[in-house]
Parts: structure tokens; C-alpha cells; sequence
């Protein structure tokens, strides 16, 4: 397929740059006094991915003509305030599986989870720093603040019915485009690039943010949860308020309010449920609305490249838009 091949394009593309991130992250996870620090962080790191944000920011700077290091530094920084914020995401979402195998905090403990979270911040803060600029410090930092944030609120809407998608995607946002708008961003910006086109990649980064999040709500309760490390329904069980069943309950009737109100609000989940829940998403059009909107967000990143000038990673990148929301077919 031509999107999945534009991601493996855009691998193959920057696979020197990449090598370098990735010798550049081994040596900075290194800890002299605390062996267990790297022991988490290789589990997590050595559990695969995609990478998905490094290459982002390998990508938009190489676009722009970035001749230098520091995309290097940016990507692994980037890297590892994602791996900080799953290893923090699983403690808090009490998860036990992450990309197909044990989670951190179930191998070692929470507490260990969060504070090696913590440490890869501060490496992350470092590396920033390195680069010598304050504009993309605070973008990272603010993107670092706006990921906090959003944990937060999506705590504070955690099993509340009455979220709305206004809400729901200000959580996206905050959890899941912020760090991807960021990482495009700064590629534009250790460039020396003008600010509309800075300001054209950040917005990419937002909408391929969006669309990715969309389509892992999508998934969760498509069948092909697997794909993701997950069990169908895991959602469900968790008791998120993700867009296909904010949807779903805004077109309820009375019995299958009642039906989220149990579930969902109260928590009192019997066999059977995680089925009943997809009958509704499926009878409300709940779930096709999602994979629409995904697309929408998708097409809305392709869009958002348009000034920026032409390039093969340009026309890649917005390739990559395909592959975003190609993981649920």
C-alpha cells in the first residue's frame, strides 16, 4: 500500500539520522549509579514502536535544509519525554501490557515507573538545553507542560458521561498532538526557517496528532485493538470516555443511557458488556462518525503542509497523513 510504503520511505530516508538518535539515546539512558534506570528504559525502548515522533523531527529539519547536529539532540529529546510520558501513563492507567508485552511497572513497580519517567525529563531537559535556543526550549517545555495537562483533565472527565467532544479534544491534544505538533515544529526552527512555515509544521504535527489518537480510539473497539498491544474493549474496561462512546451516548436513548451510566460512570461491568457497548457504537454510527473524523483530521495535516516548499520529505510527510489512519483498515 502507498501510505504504509511513504512511512518506510521516510524510515529508509533518515535511517543514518536515526542510527544516530538511537546511539544517542542508548548513551543518555546510561546511569553510573542507578543500573536500573537503563533496565526500564531498554524494556520500553527495545519493545519497538515506530518512532513515529523522532522521525518527525529528522524529517521536517532535513525538509528545511538543516545542515547541522541539533536535529539529532531534538529528536532524542523528543523520544524520551514520549517514553517518559508512557512509562507515567501506565502507572496511572494501572496498565499491565504495552506494545504486546508486560508494562514497566508490572515487571518492576510503580514507583519505579515514575521516577524513571521523571529521570528521562530531566535527559530530555538537558538535551534541550544543548542546543543552545530558547525559542526551542520553550517549545519543547511547553509542549512537556501541555502533556501534563492533559493527563490531568483527562482524569478530571475520567468516567463523567456528560464529557464533551470540546473536552475530549483538548485531552488529545494535550496527550497525544502536543508532543507531535512540537516535534515538527522544531525542525522548522533549528532550521532558520520563516515563522509561517514553522507555524505551517506545528500545525501538521496538531492534525497528524489528532487523526493518530482518533484512529487508536477507533481501533480499540474495531477488533484490531491487537495492533496497538490490546485487548478489544480495553477502553471500555478502563472506563475512558474516548470519541466513538462520547458519540454513542450523546445519540442514546433512555435504555442505552442507562446501560453507560453503569458502566461507565459507576464502574459495574458484567460479562457481556464490552459486546453490548460495541452493538450501541455500531447501531449509533458512534464508530464510523470516529473513523471519519480521523480521516478529517488526517486531511487536515496534508493541508496544513501547503506552504511549505517543495520537497520529496514534503510530499512523504503528507503520504504519512494515509498511513496515520491506514492502521485501521
Amino acid at each position: 500500500m502507498a501510505d504504509r510504503g511513504a512511512f518506510a520511505e521516510i524510515q529508509h530516508e533518515l535511517a543514518e539520522d536515526m542510527a544516530k538518535v538511537n546511539t544517542l539515546i542508548a548513551a543518555r539512558m546510561a546511569s553510573e549509579h542507578a543500573p536500573r534506570i537503563p533496565q526500564v528504559t531498554q524494556h520500553l525502548v527495545g519493545a519497538g514502536g515506530k518512532r513515529l515522533r523522532p522521525l518527525l523531527t529528522l524529517a521536517t529539519a532535513r525538509m528545511c535544509g538543516y545542515g547541522g547536529d541539533d536535529h539529532i539532540k531534538l529528536a532524542a529529546t523528543v523520544e524520551f519525554i514520549h517514553t517518559a510520558t508512557l512509562l507515567h501513563d501506565d502507572v496511572v492507567d494501572e496498565s499491565a501490557q504495552r506494545r504486546g508485552r508486560p508494562s514497566a511497572n508490572l515487571l518492576w513497580d510503580n514507583q519505579t515507573s515514575v521516577l524513571v519517567g521523571d529521570y528521562l525529563f530531566s535527559r530530555s531537559f538537558q538535551l534541550m538545553v544543548e542546543c543552545g535556543s530558547l525559542q526551542i526550549l520553550d517549545i519543547l517545555a511547553n509542549a512537556s507542560a501541555t502533556i501534563a495537562e492533559g493527563e490531568v483533565l483527562q482524569l478530571t472527565a475520567a468516567q463523567d458521561i456528560s464529557t464533551t467532544e470540546a473536552t475530549y479534544l483538548q485531552v488529545v491534544r494535550g496527550k497525544t498532538a502536543a508532543l507531535m505538533a512540537a516535534a515538527c515544529e522544531v525542525g522548522g526552527v533549528v532550521a532558520g526557517r520563516p515563522e509561517a512555515e514553522c507555524t505551517a509544521l506545528r500545525a501538521y504535527g496538531d492534525a497528524l496528532g489528532i487523526a493518530f489518537q482518533m484512529t487508536d480510539d477507533y481501533l480499540d473497539y474495531s477488533g484490531a485493538a491487537a495492533s496497538l498491544g490490546k485487548n478489544t474493549g480495553d477502553d471500555f474496561r478502563e472506563r475512558k470516555l474516548t470519541l466513538p462512546v462520547i458519540r454513542a451516548i450523546a445519540a442514546a436513548d433512555d435504555t442505552a443511557r442507562a446501560f453507560w451510566s453503569r458502566t461507565i460512570a459507576d464502574g459495574k461491568q458484567r460479562e457481556g458488556d464490552v459486546e453490548q457497548a460495541m452493538d450501541y457504537l455500531a447501531s449509533t454510527g458512534a464508530l464510523a462518525d470516529t473513523r471519519r473524523a480521523a480521516l478529517d483530521w488526517a486531511a487536515k495535516a496534508r493541508a496544513a503542509l501547503a506552504p511549505l516548499p517543495a520537497h520529496r520529505l514534503r510530499d512523504l510527510l503528507a503520504d504519512l497523513t494515509d498511513f496515520v489512519v491506514a492502521r485501521a483498515v
